[in-house]
């Protein structure tokens, strides 16, 4: 008898996981975003700036927008996620803005900083680097440099979007950006979020887009996640414990 029991309450604990558990949406602003704006010196940012730019200038000067989510301080441990999806607000654009170009998410593979700088006016021109700030050299000015100028990442795209016009888009999801987003929950050491990067091979290209520091808050980036969290214990108790119980009653009333 007390086989069955502990086959009936080892039941209960594997099938109650998938029965009790429920899929949450969470929408989430960046931890921390800053552009890359490529120099020779490498003493450029905008860390404080209410703006990041992506794309090439009308004098070939590449713009890289970096963005980082704390997924892990957000979504219980050991979650599942389903799908994830990034919208930004693009606010300006140059003299081709119409112009369609593919902006396309990567992979970030080490840490970077967001310092004090602040480009202000519409801040096209960067301002100078402070201690901390990523430039288009240092993931972190005044401590330390990227392997690779212009930031380290990985070279498949995790999500891409054609932007034109001013207005919001989303990177809609996929199984990349799943991916990378179940990495940083499940390992938030290695969580240093996308770049953004696109049209490089041309001029006026850059897009302006929405940051964290934004004094419009319905402007800045949103990370919106789906995600099936691990049921409680204490539910998987209780349900056990219930079934048990009703074992045992049918047991007596049959003896």
């Amino acid at each position: 008898m007390k086989k069955h029991l502990i086959t009936i309450a080892l039941s209960v604990c594997i099938v109650c996981p998938a029965v009790t558990a429920t899929a949450s949406v969470i929408n989430l602003a960046p931890q921390k975003d800053n552009t890359l704006y490529q120099s020779d010196a490498g003493d450029t940012s905008n860390g404080m700036g209410e703006h990041l730019f992506a794309g090439s200038t009308g004098f070939a000067e590449l713009r890289r927008a970096l963005m980082a989510f704390d997924v892990a301080g957000a979504i219980p441990a050991g979650s599942t996620i389903n799908s994830v999806s990034l919208t930004l607000n693009m606010s300006r654009c140059g003299p081709t803005c119409s112009t369609a170009v593919a902006m396309d998410l990567h992979r970030v593979d080490a840490d970077w900083g967001e310092g004090l700088s602040d480009a202000g006016g519409q801040e096209g021109i960067p301002d100078a680097a402070q201690i901390g700030d990523a430039t288009w050299l240092n993931n972190f000015y005044g401590s330390s440099d990227w392997v690779n100028a212009g930031g380290d990442f990985s070279g498949a795209v995790s999500g891409s979007q054609v932007v034109t016009n001013l207005g919001f888009y989303t990177w809609a999801s996929t199984s990349q950006m799943v991916a990378d987003v179940q990495s940083w929950l499940d390992n938030p050491s290695g969580n240093f979020g996308w770049i953004l990067l696109g049209g490089e091979s041309d001029s006026f290209t850059a897009k302006r887009f929405d940051s964290l520091q934004n004094a419009a808050a319905d402007k800045r980036p949103l990370l919106r996640v789906d995600y099936t969290p691990i049921p409680e214990p204490s539910t998987v108790l209780f349900v056990a414990a219930g079934a048990l119980g009703v074992f045992r009653l049918r047991r007596r009333r049959v003896n």
